[in-house]
């Protein structure tokens, strides 16, 4: 009897160890050649039809044999979530990660044994067919998002709380009744919000939630979760903006600066203090900080021409900018400021208008000066010609004269010796001729001269007329051509003839020195119509 008992047991250990997956759907084998010893599975269509995450539970038994003693096993396919014991008890809860949302259905074939104590073995494969299913979205607890006042707060919902386990992508749906206005919400689960000072204080009061879905794709299975806003309870420091934003502010001499700042604080506009700044050049005032309102600050600058300093082109320091809140909370921000050295346009429009003006009033007292020539010149012209119109008499006269000189002294002998010294009437002649370039000027000469002064008054008249339309405006006197063109004019103005003119050097205009600037511009814009006196503006 313990022999037999031992060979038993050799057998049942022998099949253990020398088992082998049984790749074919049905096969069969005994010592004893019987062949209706076989496995029975549950008869149920589609039983072996398998959802992840549901379980099966089923008796394996077996038909026919020479011995009711059976011993059962899995010699292929075997998984650890699996449970099986000698009896043929199988109890298998398909988890989730075998089938995904690509690959819906998976296969899992496993091959199940049978022996008995008589050594009869039989072997079947069954092929379990595991379908996906597509669980929900999870939502962990949520950190409260933390409100700041007048500031665009932005909080992004956290991903490691938020989770699919099949690893579907997931996409964030707001909950609109519910949440303030002014609020949005990305899919991508990043919340915007930018509260009004109605909607900050009402916080103040209280937090409150808001709600949104989590819904997985492409199953749409959708899980609510939901968030706390709340007033930061910390003492954040303020801060501002300016505008325009630029680090470096780059301007010229006499140019305005106009920097506009907004501040703000996460615990409210009344805790703002101070705002101020800090120069490094001495030369920025204080006062160029304009206060508008408790949160609205300018900064207005108007560096002048003596701002940079020669030989200098340009001149750099930095200011920085501050706010302080009642706790002492401090924000601030460093500009860089370049002035850049500029030439002073309204002194040199100035300057070049009183090149401007100053050859127009050398014309015009030139041709005041030639019209008294003029003037002059025309009445000893006229004085010449009646000169020598009565010389012409008296040398006739004086002619006859001589001729009737022994008749007339004929009674007077001293008389006659007197008349016969001034010679014949030959002599007499001569002596008429003489006494007219003598005694009067040349009438010819004069009319030279009278006609020489003319034509140089209509040019010179002509060219101040086009000289002063042509350099009227400012814009044209600050053109490289004009002081060529100024001494091209004031060279016509150094005439070669003055001496033949005869025109006094030291000659001054009264009018000039006897009017003031307005009478001289308006004597001036007289002589030339076209002349532009500077306004005050200018």
């Amino acid at each position: 009897m313990v022999f037999k008992n031992i060979f038993y047991f050799l057998i049942l250990l022998l099949t253990s160890f020398c088992s082998y997956p049984v790749l074919a759907q049905d096969n069969t084998q005994a010592n004893g050649g019987n062949a209706s010893f076989q496995l029975i599975f549950p008869k149920d269509a589609e039983w072996n039809t398998l959802e992840e995450g549901k379980e099966i539970n089923f008796h394996l038994q077996v038909r026919g044999g020479k011995s009711d003693s059976i011993r059962y096993s899995i010699t292929s396919g075997w998984r650890k979530d699996m449970k099986f014991d000698s009896t043929g008890h199988f109890v298998w809860t398909p988890t989730y990660e075998m089938a995904d949302r690509i690959n819906t259905v998976k296969l899992w074939p496993i091959v199940f044994e049978a022996v008995n104590l008589a050594g009869e073995t039989v072997s079947q494969q069954v092929a379990f067919k595991i379908m996906h299913v597509n669980r929900a979205p999870e939502v962990d607890e949520l950190k409260p998002f933390y409100v700041q006042y007048k500031t665009q707060n932005t909080y992004q919902i956290d991903m490691n709380s938020v989770r699919d386990a099949d690893g579907d992508p997931v996409v964030f749906i707001p909950v609109l009744d519910g949440m303030p206005e002014g609020m949005r919400m990305t899919a991508a689960g990043e919340i915007i919000w930018d509260p009004s000072t109605t909607q900050f204080n009402l916080l103040k009061k209280g937090p409150r939630y808001i709600e949104f879905f989590v819904e997985d794709q492409p199953s749409k299975v959708r899980t609510k979760g939901r968030l706390k806003l709340e007033v930061t309870q910390m003492d954040l420091e303020p801060d501002f903006k300016i505008v325009p934003q630029n680090q470096l502010v780059r301007s010229k001499e006499n140019n305005r600066i106009n920097l506009k700042f907004t501040l703000s604080d996460p615990n409210g506009d009344d805790d703002i203090a101070t705002f101020d700044f800090v120069s490094e050049n001495k030369n920025v005032p204080q006062s160029a900080l304009v206060k508008n309102a408790p949160t609205s600050y300018e900064f207005i600058w108007e560096p002048g021409y003596e701002f940079v300093k020669d030989p200098f082109d340009s001149l750099a320091f930095n200011i920085t900018f501050y706010v302080l809140d009642k706790a002492q909370n401090k924000k601030e921000r460093t500009l860089r400021f370049l002035i850049e050295n500029t030439v002073n346009e309204a002194e040199r429009d100035a300057y070049v208008y009183g090149l401007y003006r100053g050859g127009l009033v050398n014309a015009w007292s030139l041709l005041e000066q030639m019209k008294e020539k003029e003037g002059e010149l025309k009445r000893a012209y006229g004085r010449a010609k009646k000169g020598k119109r009565s010389r012409s008499l008296v040398n006739a006269s004086l002619g006859a004269t001589t001729g009737l000189a022994p008749v007339i002294a004929k009674s007077s002998v001293e008389t006659r010796g007197y008349i016969t010294t001034l010679g014949g009437t030959t002599v007499a002649t001569l002596g008429t001729l003489e006494a007219t370039e003598v005694i009067g000027k040349s009438t010819n000469g004069l009319l030279d001269r009278f006609n020489y002064v003319m034509q140089k008054k209509n040019e010179l008249q002509n060219k101040g007329d086009v000289f002063a339309r042509e350099y009227a405006q400012k814009s044209a006197r600050r053109s490289p051509d004009f002081i060529r063109k100024l001494d091209e004019f004031k060279a016509l103005m150094n005439l070669s003839g003055l001496v033949a003119l005869e025109l006094d050097a030291n000659w001054e205009n009264k009018k000039a020195a006897g009017y003031d600037e307005k009478k001289v511009d308006a004597a001036i814009k007289k002589a030339f119509k076209d002349f532009m006196p500077l306004e005050k503006d200018e």
